[in-house]
């Protein structure tokens, strides 16, 4: 019997977030919840598993997501039918439906976190991925799909980035869609020599989906297809023509895409994709649209719905494309220390300086030891920080500490005797009077 201990990894498609990572996702993270905030959207925080049925209903059962992509099971407790989330906006209606929370006007809602879908692992599309979206329900007008519209340009605006358009079109009613629905599968059955193995599985299932096909050999059939838009009555006219005026008035630049289509069911009207050549064939980074009959679906008041979900990877992929961000700082002072009495004095500072604002990192021993005062030094300066404080044998005879600065070019002139009572407002004068401190964004800052 061997004694080789077993060596794990993570499973294909799911992947570690690292330290070296994690400031940039905190910088979106942060930058994405100010602009909803700045429009009035809350956040609202649901479970990362419900049941199979919510998904196969809102979703629909003849899709991609429900037949072939979802990872289900069967709570080994009770038998109940369970699935990860592969979305987030199925979760957010049933909990608005749930706890009736558009009972007294509508809601502006936001949530972020992990989805989960069964899928070939390729740049920027993973099994457990990453998502905020937005959800406004209970409006009606086009008004409000014009502002989630322009919550993201404003959105990439404060990240930087100049290389995503949007593309927009109409998908119109119910019915509508069936009088469409109806030529459109009419006129790929007169041409179904041409349709590959896909496209003919879907034809009657979900014809729509085949104008969103990849396949080259199909694009001049798909491309002469009959339009939805020469479908749309006067209600849907007049939404999408209000959205476009809007639009148009706050110079938002958008290509209407006649092909642009949603494979989940419970989309209506609006739908709208945020896209980009950047990545490859992965090129929508936001996608959304109106879901007016969701609500109902789910046993609720008729209520109008639309919202929108951005993947973070592939934001984030964007934001490293421009330029790689400057080396993140992980706290504004370090602690350096010799011996057991100047340990003490350092733990108690720290904790000082911390109640004052100011992000600490404390030098603690190693299986190595605790480290001469060169080597420590030098993590000080790897650390980023702004000032290093330092504790030996001389400074606790003569109770005060030494400030040196890290960041300056003559820092090796600037190294301060300062008493030890008065060391927290020498060094919070020091980092926020004489340097860039932003508490609110965790010393983070992009430079593209």
């Amino acid at each position: 019997m061997s004694d080789k201990k077993e060596k794990f990894t993570a499973i294909k498609g799911m992947n570690d977030i690292l330290p070296a990572d994690a400031p940039l996702w905190e910088l979106f993270e942060n930058t994405v919840e100010t602009v909803l905030k700045s429009y009035g959207y809350q956040k609202i925080v649901t479970p990362i598993v419900e049941e199979t049925g919510l998904f196969a209903r809102a979703i629909g059962a003849v899709t991609d997501i429900v037949e072939k992509e979802m990872y289900s099971f069967e709570d080994s407790m009770n038998g109940d039918q369970l699935t990860l989330r592969p979305e987030g906006t199925a979760g957010v209606v049933r909990a608005v439906v749930e706890h009736n929370m558009a009972y007294d006007g509508p809601k502006r809602l936001w949530y972020k976190g992990p989805m989960f879908r069964h899928e070939r692992p390729q740049r920027g599309r993973y099994r457990q991925f990453f998502q905020f979206g937005a959800e406004a329900i209970g409006f009606a007008g086009p008004d409000i799909d014009a502002e989630l519209i322009m919550l993201c340009r404003r959105l990439w605006d404060d990240l930087g980035l100049s290389n995503i358009r949007l593309e927009l079109n109409s998908i119109g009613n119910a019915e509508e869609r069936q009088r469409h629905r109806a030529d459109l599968i009419a006129y790929f059955e007169a041409n179904e020599t041409v349709l590959d193995a896909e496209a003919k599985r879907r034809l009657h299932a979900n014809p729509l989906r085949i104008l969103d096909t990849k396949n080259p050999a199909m694009q001049d059939l798909v491309n002469a297809a009959p339009k939805l838009l020469a479908y749309l009555g006067g209600e849907s006219l007049a939404h999408f023509e209000g959205l476009k005026k809007l639009l148009d008035a706050n110079n938002v630049q958008y290509t209407v895409n006649p092909r642009l289509v949603r494979g989940l069911d419970y989309y209506n009207r609006t739908v709208f994709e945020w896209v980009t050549d950047e990545l490859g064939s992965q090129g929508t980074v936001c996608a959304g649209g109106r879901y007016d009959p969701l609500i109902e679906t789910f046993g609720g008041k008729p209520t109008p719905g639309i919202g929108f979900a951005m993947g973070m990877e592939r934001l984030i992929e964007l934001i490293k494309g421009q330029g790689e961000p400057a080396a993140p700082n992980q706290c504004d002072v370090y602690m350096v220390h010799q011996g057991e009495e100047a340990q003490l004095k350092a733990f108690i500072l720290a904790e000082r300086i911390r109640d004052a604002g100011l992000d600490v990192v404390l030098h603690c021993a190693t299986p190595q030891g605790a480290g001469s005062f060169k080597s420590q030094m030098k993590k000080a300066d790897g650390s980023g920080a702004a000032f290093a404080v330092i504790i030996g044998d001389d400074e606790v005879k003569n109770d005060v500490v030494a400030v040196k600065a890290l960041r300056e070019a003559d820092a090796a002139q600037q190294q301060a005797s300062v008493p030890f009572d008065e060391a927290v407002d020498y060094i919070v004068d020091q980092v926020i009077g004489g340097h860039d401190h932003d508490h609110d964004h965790d010393h983070v800052h992009y430079h593209p």
